[in-house]
């Protein structure tokens, strides 16, 4: 028997036993049994994993009812709608800093972003992120497991691209209903952005602590700038580790405390650095060499140091660009909504803006100015030297202020053909109040306005040219007087001595010619924008008397209407505005306005130039490093409470203004107010020279234009020269608009003779004595009636032209014989005696006699004099009206020893040029109306008074 039927044989035989003890039947049933149990337990696991499915899906589903499906491109603009920082530029796109706002964020491609940032993000926040599409359902269940388990959290479930919605599309809230939008909008947006856009945008939302300044940061750029001081580019692996660890809790791993000052200890933030090190490491994104290296990194030690924000460095300059970029964006918006800006109710006005600052704060727009760093600058460290302003002031009106206020200083450099405002300053200290002097502050402009409104309406309709006559004398204005700043008046003087002088009432005078509201409207086309209806016929406007005020912006910049040949060109500092992508928004455009001719401008800058040539701006030449062609105009305001100067030349106009915050009076100090404001504003233009020397000290002068010629006058009226006129030497030149040249020949003059009484000229009476008269150039006094000055009994001028011209004026007779004169005495040989207390008395005449019995009239003097040299014998002394009266002896005086009767001595001259002569026959007699001395034809002697010799004692 073979091998295999044995085999076969012994198992038939097992079987044939099996199923003798039924044990096959068993086996039968029991796997019959557990079939169908599998069968059954399977068929329940599946309906078990449907049914959990549909009701995950239906939960699912209800937490996520209400979440709209969103389009593509809502999707796109909700994940780049993040908060960035608005940066400033200032001229040539140079760099200034960021503006004020609750978070310092730079927007940053990934192109310019460190690889190692990259790496160590992703190794620490999604390590599947190039895999996965928007969610990891691992992750998701181990993130669970470990939220309810209790056990130690490893890594977060949400990946890169569910953190992102949370932060720009959801909320922080924790519950299963914003993981689920969550989760399903990460799937959606996966759909929307590549990867590396959805990296590029977490980047630079993601929050990173505070930076060197104290301040919050986001934005891996912001992040590597605030803490390391360099750009995201520059990041090596240990300050990319830092970085991306930060996030995990960045107020707790940030190295900066809320000040900006560095943390004693760091240690978390390191720490964690490690971690992220570690990660990178284990999924291969370095190489133990580069990490070996990088543990070793002294992050703290590499800290940047604390960075001035641009509100720090440049408080005013900041406040004022987030000022007027707020006002420009608001105007935009509104003109694109249709609406006139300037209409805008206060409500719509306040949307308006405060939707332009949200812009400011949180768009990250672009903003570029006209302020040149260098002379801004320099222009600073000119005002920090105290030395160049006077004390604080610590009592207003007697009053104690709570604390001593500095004197203060705003300056605005504005290019005349642009409008650019290059530089200014906004006081000493920003900080210590937060006032910009020169832009914000509105005060009176004193005598600046002159040229702006006092003459140059005038000058433009011709009322007056700058050689005409304006007198200057007190004006009286209602209840109130005007006067000059010093109490003097100079009578009779052209516009162009009132100019380089600041002589007020020529101002005010010329002012008054001239329609009032219409020079006012032309004042508003220069800028001015604060005239109150109180200024409106008020006269004191022509010398700066406001109610309101200007700025140091507006009064420079109006000045730069004359440099521009009379068109105005409003000042301006944001060049343009452009958003975070670089598209424009706003670009400035300049619109010139004609003001005034070129005719009118040229005139009033030529007269400015004498203010500045040796006027009351000539201080400035003491103090510029550098010379050009400037006209220029001071100003003062009542009590010294403002100093100002104003200068422009072809390129740049210049104003300063110092004083007290509470308004005060200035301490003069050496040279005055005036001396001390134009040492400033020559410094500040040193200042600008310094660093533009092209701009400041241009080639050429004020071009002259067509239409102006220069002609002979008579200084006295303005009008052609006479030959009277020539032969009193009163001929001068000057400079008019053709259109206003004089036609008319003088004829104000007159020959004709006048007195001197004191140091006032009058018109002499066909019976004023000639010995008291001199002959003269009389002016008539229909022109002085003209000129509203009937009662001027004086004319001056600082140019001596009228020494020799009298007013036709008569000095009115009281209608009596004078008194006799009193106090006669002899002294030393000198004969004195008292002034005549009668205003019609014109002079004295001297009798003499040299034994006491027959006088003869020795001299006469004018009646500013009461002394004279005499000769020994016996003399007296009488006065003299203006209609030839004269008064009785006085008392007679002895001089010397007295003789015998003789010849008298030759007397002094009595100012005929006759030597002492008898007087000619046409001199007139003594008053007849006093009895003559019997024997002596002269007037009755009285009694005799020897003053050089001692009388006898009585006893």
């Amino acid at each position: 028997m073979s091998r295999f039927d044995e085999l076969k044989q012994n198992w038939e035989k097992f079987v044939h036993f099996l199923k003798e003890k039924g044990i096959i039947r068993t086996a039968r049933i029991t796997y019959n049994v557990t079939w169908n149990m599998f069968l059954i337990v399977t068929v329940l696991l599946i309906l078990g994993g449907v049914f959990a499915a549909g009701v995950g899906a239906g939960f699912f589903a209800s937490l996520v009812k209400d979440e709209p499906v969103r389009a593509h491109t809502s999707m796109k603009e909700d994940i780049y709608n993040y908060e960035e920082t608005s940066t400033v530029y200032f001229d040539n796109n140079q760099y200034m800093g960021k503006l004020q706002s609750d978070l310092d964020r730079q927007e940053v491609s990934l192109k310019d972003v460190s690889p190692f940032v990259l790496k160590a993000v992703i190794s620490t926040e999604d390590q599947y992120f190039y895999e996965h599409e928007g969610v990891v359902p691992k992750a998701i269940f181990r993130a669970m497991y470990e939220e309810f388990s209790g056990a130690p959290i490893v890594t977060g479930g949400s990946t890169l691209t569910q953190q992102l919605i949370k932060n720009q599309i959801l909320t922080n809230e924790v519950s299963f209903d914003r993981k689920a939008k969550e989760i399903l909008l990460a799937m959606r947006l996966e759909k929307v952005l590549k990867k590396d856009e959805i990296l590029e945008a977490y980047l630079n939302i993601v929050p990173y602590g505070r930076n060197s300044s104290g301040r919050n940061v986001a934005g891996i750029q912001a992040a590597a700038e605030g803490i390391f001081g360099i750009p995201a580019s520059k990041l090596n692996l240990a300050q990319s580790a830092y970085l991306a660890g930060l996030p995990k809790n960045p107020f707790v791993y940030t190295p900066f405390s809320n000040g900006g000052v560095p943390k004693e200890d760091i240690s978390a933030g390191v720490k964690r650095m490690q971690t992220v090190l570690n990660r990178m490491l284990s999924e291969g994104s370095i190489t133990q060499a580069e990490y070996d290296e990088a543990i070793k990194y002294d992050i703290k030690k590499n800290l940047t140091t604390k960075q001035q924000s641009s509100f720090e460095k440049y408080p005013a300059l900041t406040v004022e660009v987030q000022r007027r970029t707020v006002e420009i964006l608001a105007k935009v918006q509104a003109e694109k909504d249709g609406k006139n800006f300037d209409k805008l109710t206060p409500e719509e006005l306040k949307e308006y803006k405060d939707n332009a600052r949200i812009q400011v704060r949180q768009k990250g727009i672009k903003i570029h100015t006209t302020i040149n760093q260098k002379i801004y600058d320099e222009m600073q460290a000119v005002v920090a030297n105290d030395n160049l302003f006077g004390p604080a002031n610590e009592y207003v009106r007697g009053k104690k202020l709570d604390k001593p206020e500095p004197e203060e200083v705003g300056a605005s450099l504005i290019d005349n053909k642009t409008g650019k405002i290059i530089s200014f300053v906004a006081g000493r200290d920003f900080n210590r109040e937060q006032t910009n002097h020169a832009t914000y502050m509105k005060r009176q402009n004193g005598s600046t306005m002159k040229p702006l409104l006092a003459y140059s309406l005038a000058l433009e309709t011709g009322k007056v040219q700058p050689g005409s006559i304006v007198p200057d004398t007190p004006i009286q204005s209602g209840s109130h007087s005007i006067g000059n700043w010093d109490g003097k008046y100079d009578g009779l003087v052209s516009v162009r001595h009132s100019m380089k002088w600041s002589r007020n009432t020529p101002a005010v005078r010329s002012y008054m010619r001239v329609n009032t509201d219409e020079a006012l409207n032309r004042l508003e086309k220069m800028g001015v924008s604060s005239l109150s209806p109180n200024d409106r016929g008020a006269p004191v406007l022509a010398i700066g008397g406001m109610t309101n005020g200007v700025t140091v912006e507006e009064n420079t910049n109006a000045f730069a209407t004359f440099a521009n040949g009379g068109n105005f060109v409003d000042a301006y500092m944001i060049e343009k505005i452009e958003s975070n992508n670089g598209e424009l928004i706003y670009q400035h455009k300049t619109n010139p306005v004609q003001v005034y001719s070129p005719q009118t401008s040229y005139l009033l800058l030529d007269m400015m130039r004498d203010v500045v040539n040796g006027g009351t701006g000539n201080n400035i030449n003491r103090y510029l490093s550098f010379s050009t062609d400037w006209a220029g105009k001071s100003g003062t305001t009542n009590d010294d409470i403002d100093s100002w100067f104003v200068g422009t030349n072809p390129n740049v106009s210049l104003g300063v203004w110092i004083g007290y915050d509470t308004p005060d009076s200035l301490v003069k100090g050496d040279g005055g107010t005036g001396k001390r404001n134009q040492r400033i504003w020559s410094l500040l233009a040193n200042a600008a020279y310094k660093h533009s020397p092209q701009l400041m000290d241009p080639d050429k002068q004020f071009a002259m234009p067509s239409g102006i010629v220069r002609r002979e006058i008579c200084g006295i009226s303005g009008k052609l020269p006479s030959d009277l006129c020539r032969s009193a030497g009163l001929v001068t030149t000057d400079l008019f608009n053709a259109k206003f040249t004089p036609s008319e020949v003088d004829d104000t003059l007159t020959k004709g003779r006048y007195v001197l009484v004191g140091d006032a000229k009058y018109k002499a009476l066909p019976s004023t004595p000639q010995e008291f008269t001199k002959d003269g150039v009389l002016i008539k006094e229909e022109f002085l009636r003209e000129l509203g000055l009937e009662a001027l009994n004086k004319l001056t001028n600082t140019t001596n032209l009228l020494n020799n011209i009298v007013p036709e004026k008569e000095l009115k007779e009281n209608g009596k014989v004078p008194s006799a004169v009193a106090g006669a005495k002899m002294s030393d040989g000198v004969l004195s005696w008292a002034s005549h207390g009668e205003n019609d008395v014109i002079g004295y005449r001297i009798y003499h006699s040299s034994d006491g019995t027959s006088f003869k009239k020795i001299g006469s003097v004018t009646a500013d004099k009461t002394s004279a040299k005499v000769p020994a014998g016996v003399v007296y002394v009488t006065a003299v009206d203006i209609a030839g009266k004269e008064s009785p002896a006085q008392t007679k005086v002895q001089v010397g020893e007295k003789k015998p009767p003789a010849e008298p001595p030759t007397p002094p001259t009595d100012g005929n040029g006759d030597g002492g002569k008898p007087d000619k026959p046409q001199d007139p007699p003594p008053p007849p109306t006093e009895p003559t001395d019997p024997g002596t034809g002269d007037p009755p002697p009285a009694t005799t008074q020897n003053n050089n010799k001692k009388k006898p004692s009585n006893g």
